[in-house]
């Protein structure tokens, strides 16, 4: 089967997931700091939720994260 999302959203989707584990979070730790269900982090990371640059910004203050961080600019086409 192949992916509805393109290479570099893939990798975005992992340092997303990086990002809290680094910042020594669990899902339902970083959901209840944005006020957010546990399942909004689940699906975020999963890739069912797109993220849009406002909460990535929240993600990225959250994780002591700078933007670039997510962003996939080494990944070959």
């Amino acid at each position: 089967m192949t992916s509805i999302y393109s290479k570099e959203y893939k990798v975005f989707l992992g340092r997303l997931r990086q990002a809290r584990i680094d910042a020594g979070l669990t899902q339902a730790d970083a959901a209840a700091r944005l006020k957010r269900p546990q399942s909004f982090i689940s699906k975020c990371e999963s890739g069912e939720r797109r993220v849009d640059v406002v909460e990535l910004q929240r993600f990225a203050d959250l994780y002591r994260k700078n933007l670039d961080y997510f962003v996939a600019k080494d990944i070959e086409k």
